[in-house]
This record gives structure tokens, sequence and C-alpha cells, in this order.
């Protein structure tokens, strides 16, 4: 092959190289853009967010709406029963898919074919709100922390692409332990959940992010108003406050209600963000393994 040939490539992968960074730039900035208003307008003033509809620097800076938002010791409250939900939730998520998804992956299992048909079935149809609701009412689990566990704890996307995960992995590591005298379970703990740290990492963040985001089941399986997540707390504060604002008729009484939900979007959002960071490299990798062998 000729220089010229060469130099033609070269010219061609670098041009592609600056369209797909630009592109990539400009969606980025698209995400971002909506984002940075939110966060910008929870600190801008009663006046400018009533006066502005686009917000990305603000004239003055004011905490208004986070000093309305935290006025109430129930706010951390409900900060404490997400972290807790969220925190032992995953926990049991990730037990559950892990332990289920390897005894899948494995062709030996006896009724393989059946598990994996209910497992894919469960995604295309479910029992419905009030089956479920019967069902967590009948096992006690009403006004109980773990009605916003339970009914969610084994995700049948997630468990698909860590079984898939699995599958991927050499048989011959699994022979060979058990040939060193290793039983399933030391072939599960010792081999190969060190090598799904990627796939775990992955399917933990759409975990906590799950949890951490727990509305529905809290409304219907939680009456205890001291047993809310944040979630839920956070929407009664925007409902509050709407109200106060529509009797209010001075602006300097109570933020927006606009201004209220903002920082609430901030505040719901803001703990995910900083999770993100920690499995990030592990997330591309787990995703497309977990996805795309099988």
């Amino acid at each position: 092959m000729s220089s010229s040939s060469f130099k033609k490539e070269s010219l061609g992968s670098r041009l592609f190289q600056a369209v797909n960074h630009t592109v990539l730039a400009l969606l980025a900035l698209i995400c971002l853009v909506p984002f940075l208003n939110v966060f910008v307008s929870s600190f801008a003033t009663t006046e400018e967010v009533v006066a502005k509809k686009f917000i990305l620097f603000p004239t003055t800076f004011s905490l208004d709406a986070y000093r309305y938002i935290l006025s109430t010791p129930t706010i951390f409250k409900g900060l404490g029963v997400s972290i807790g939900v969220t925190v032992v939730g995953t926990v049991v998520s990730m037990a559950l898919t892990a332990l289920m998804a390897y005894g899948l992956s494995r062709k030996y299992l006896y009724g393989r074919d059946f598990i994996n048909f209910v497992v894919v079935f469960s995604m295309l149809f479910s029992g419905g709100m009030i089956p479920t609701f019967l069902v967590v009412k009948y096992f006690g689990l009403i006004d109980s922390y773990w009605s916003m566990i339970v009914p969610v704890a084994v995700n049948a996307f997630n468990l698909i692409i860590m079984r898939n995960f699995f599958q991927a992995l050499p048989e011959g590591l699994e022979e060979s332990a058990k040939i060193d005298g290793s039983n399933d379970f030391g072939v599960f703990f010792k081999i190969m959940l060190p090598l799904a740290i990627p796939s775990i990492a992955t399917i933990s963040l759409f975990y906590a992010v799950t949890y951490w985001n727990t509305y529905m089941n809290a409304i219907l399986y939680i009456t205890d108003s001291t047993k809310w997540p944040i979630q839920v707390l956070l929407r009664q504060i925007v409902i509050v406050s709407s109200g106060m604002q529509a009797e209010s008729t001075s602006v300097d009484v109570i933020p927006p209600a606009q201004t209220i939900k903002m920082a609430v979007i901030v505040v719901a959002t803001i703990p995910m963000l900083i999770a993100y960071p920690f499995v990030q490299k592990h997330f591309v990798k787990g995703a497309l393994i977990g996805a795309v062998k099988g």
C-alpha cells in the first residue's frame, strides 16, 4: 500500500474523530444545559425566577428554597430512610441476582430452560398493582421498610445481563476449580464473583437508582408518614409550597413553588451523581459484556 493511501486513511480517521467529538460534545451540552438551568434556578431569587423562564447565571444568589426544604427535621428522617432502603435493597438485590444468574448460566442446571422462560415472561407480563398489593399485605409488609425492597428485589433485565456475563466466562475455570476440590459455592465466591466485578458494579448502580427513586411503592404500602422516603417527602413539600404560594399575597413570605421544585430536583439527584463516578469505570464494560454475549 502506498504512502499516499496511509495519509488519506489518516486524514479520514482524523476527520471522523473531529466530527465524532463535536457531535458528542453537542449531545453532552444538550443534556447538561437543562440540568444546569434547574441547578442555577434553585439558587435564584424569587423575583428572578418569576420574571425569567430560563436562567443560566442568576443575578442574585439565594438559599431561600433550600432553607424552606430543610426547615423541617422530617427531611433528614426521609434521607435516612432512603439511604437505608437504597443500601440494604441494593445488597439484597445483588445477592439474589448474582446467585440466581450464576445458577441459570450453568447448562447442567435441571429446569434451566423453564426458569429462563419464566424470567423473560415476567418482563413482558406482570401481576398488576392490585394483586401485588394483596401479596404484600398477605405477607404483613404493609408499613414495613421491606415493602419497598421485596417486591422489586430481582429485576429480570438485570438478571439476564448478569446471567449472560457468567455464561461468557470460560467453562474451564469452573472445571479447574472443581478438580482442585472446590464445590459450587467455592467456585462462585472465589472465582466467578471476583471476575464479575464490572457487571456487579453496573447492576448495583441500576438497583441503587431504582431504590433511591422509590416513590410508588412507598405511596402504596407506607401509610406512616415517619417512614416515607425522601422522594415522597419532597413531593409533599412541593404540594404544600404550591398551596401556600397560591394563598400568599406577598412573594417575601415563601419562595415560589417553581424555585422549590428546582431545589427538590437537585436534592433528589445529587446523591446519585456523587455515587456514579465510583462505578463509572466498570459501567460500560459490565453492561456490554452482559448484553452482547450469552
